[in-house]
């Protein structure tokens, strides 16, 4: 079985208000008219989470994710996410600076001790499932 995750963070004045979004999907990824139409996702998740920096957000949505994961008994699976930053600090390219930053980082090191986890990173048109999600919880 293939786990597909695609995540991202909003964060609407950077800082300011900031959300969520990620899907996990079995073997086959719809786009965002099919998930719009119904697509029975293996979970989402779309969550305001108050006042954060966009690279915070874009950290805290594969934290989500990742518990997410790991509640479910789910221990491989590969995610996707357009913060390139996030994706090379995560993968052990890039240095992690900022402080707060460093606290999420070390959260990610610790769920991914559950399992196997690949980071990639694409495009934001093709993250749009995860950045509607994301944006959603920002209108609520």
């Amino acid at each position: 079985m293939n786990y597909y995750i695609f995540a991202d963070g909003a964060s609407k004045g950077n800082p300011g208000k900031a959300s969520v979004g990620a899907v996990c999907f079995l073997n086959s990824i719809p786009d965002l008219n099919e998930f719009k139409q119904g697509y029975d996702p293996v979970f989402f998740i779309s969550e305001f989470i108050g006042h954060k920096t966009n690279n915070e957000a874009e950290y805290l949505s594969i934290i989500f994710a990742l518990k997410k994961l790991i509640e479910k008994n789910i221990t491989k699976a590969k995610i996707f996410m357009d913060s390139e930053l996030v994706v090379k600090q995560v993968n052990g390219q890039y240095k992690v600076k900022k402080d707060t930053l460093q606290l999420l980082w070390t959260q990610v090191k610790e769920l991914t001790k559950h399992g196997e986890f690949d980071f990639t990173h694409i495009p934001r048109e093709k993250n749009t499932i995860a950045d509607y999600l994301a944006n959603q919880a920002l209108k609520k």
